[in-house]
């Protein structure tokens, strides 16, 4: 049987919600037991977070000052020395994950399995390639623990209601002294976590500058939602590259979409694909994005999104 280890991911004593999603695709193994490991500098409330997620049957609570800051240098030995008695360890396809989970990978000296987005076996699993145009189905070597990244836009969130063990333990792993947290630089805002939100407005290179991209950050407010960007916006320096949604910048799954002055390339497509209902504002009738839009408005941006305003104001 299947035992399963997830990596929680956290953040100023905060559960991302990307953990209960690795949950959901650790109970599509239906494995003996599913554990979340905290490692952290005071881990108990992320702990306490963890405990109450459906299916998990113990939190393993890791203090430690060095883990104070997620580097994935220093939590990975962590990590591994844990890995010896479970048969999986997953951790969230987000900035978190995909820095981490190679690490632990290569101290354990399997392949990492990237992006899991449908369990087919316990060692066979389907991730997408080729920006999301195909789907290929892996399959890991048996007798071997299997270290995947979860696809976080591919699984919903795990119930809450759980009441797990929380266990506070050490682990003696060597951590290297080469390399040490210096500084975050992070945006701060009022605004929801765009990788978690569940409404996102976008702008693209329609938008035309950084100044007009205030419009976006109105409707955002008016609808409680995060702000997003394509990659040519980006590029263009409207906004800064922590906000660009698409294969290059965040995968993301909001039950609300609403992408404006995007063109719709499939590397942006790759992002949203996962997306609730997708609304699409352009000027260009013949734009990709109105191919997968659920709701289409053609016109002038900045006639339409006032009168959107307006009437959310009423």
């Amino acid at each position: 049987m299947s035992k399963v280890l997830i990596v929680a991911e956290h953040l100023d004593g905060k559960l991302n919600a990307s953990t209960a999603k690795c949950v959901s695709a650790a109970q599509a193994l239906n494995p003996e037991a599913i554990d979340v490991v905290v490692l952290a500098a005071e881990p108990a409330a992320v702990a306490a977070e963890a405990a109450q997620i459906a299916g998990v049957a113990k939190v393993l609570a890791v203090a430690n000052a060095a883990n104070a800051n997620a580097v994935a240098q220093v939590l990975a030995p962590q990590v591994a020395k844990l890995a010896t008695e479970y048969t999986h360890v997953f951790g969230p396809s987000t900035t978190f994950g995909k820095d981490l989970m190679p690490c632990v990978a290569a101290l354990l000296g399997v392949a990492q399995v990237s992006d899991v987005m449908a369990v087919e076996g316990s060692h066979v699993f389907k991730r997408p390639i080729y920006a999301g145009n195909a789907i290929v189905t892996v399959e890991a070597p048996a007798g071997h623990a299997v270290v995947a990244t979860v696809r976080a836009a591919s699984w919903p969130e795990a119930a809450r209601g759980g009441n797990a063990g929380i266990e506070p333990i050490t682990v003696d792993a060597a951590l290297p002294a080469h390399t040490r947290f210096v500084g975050l630089a992070a945006g701060k805002s009022d605004r929801p976590d765009l990788q978690s939100a569940r409404r996102v407005v976008s702008g693209g290179r329609g938008v035309g500058s950084k100044e007009n991209f205030r419009i976006i950050y109105d409707l955002a407010d008016k609808l409680g939602a995060a702000v997003g960007a394509s990659r040519a916006a980006v590029d263009a320096g409207y906004v800064p590259n922590e906000l660009q949604v698409g294969q290059t910048g965040k995968i993301i799954a909001p039950e609300l979409y609403v992408a404006v002055g995007i063109s719709g390339a499939i590397q942006h497509l790759t992002g949203i694909k996962d997306a609730g209902t997708i609304v699409a504002i352009n000027k260009d009738g013949e734009a990709p994005i109105f191919e997968v839009a659920d709701i289409g408005l053609v016109g002038d941006l900045f006639k339409l999104l006032p009168e959107l305003e307006a009437a959310l104001a009423g």
